[in-house]
């Protein structure tokens, strides 16, 4: 059986965090707070996920034959392992300039401000 590090609290669910290292062979103890890598906070379906897209090589037409489901969800399936690994999708960022336009279309900013804050999202 695969040991799994936990991210998760088994008894209310909080994110629970790396506190302290220690060395099996000199015992040395290492203490702080250490966040969690993105792989270990991945659920169990969003790992079987991730395994079959490596697997299938990214090809998601295979991936989908192979989990058994249509070829928008496993689109869908795909952004929101994007999303849980920290990484902004492209219906992000398509949504934040949406935003942005109705802010200018409202008056709430010019399109020089909109400019400025376009360019602090790509960078």
């Amino acid at each position: 059986m695969v040991k799994r590090r936990l991210s998760t609290c088994p008894v209310c669910g909080g994110t629970l965090k790396i506190i302290k290292y220690k060395c099996e062979r000199c015992e040395t103890a290492i203490s702080g707070e250490f966040p969690i890598e993105e792989f270990a906070s991945l659920n169990d379906e969003q790992l079987v996920f991730l395994k079959v897209f490596i697997r299938t090589r990214g090809n998601l037409s295979e991936l989908q034959k192979e989990i058994g489901v249509s070829y928008p969800t496993a689109k869908a399936r795909l952004e929101d392992l994007v999303r849980a690994m920290g990484y902004e999708t492209e219906d992000d960022s398509r949504a934040k300039t949406l935003k942005i336009l109705e802010k200018i279309e409202n008056g709430e900013i010019t399109p020089e401000e909109a400019k400025e804050i376009l360019k602090k999202y790509r960078s």
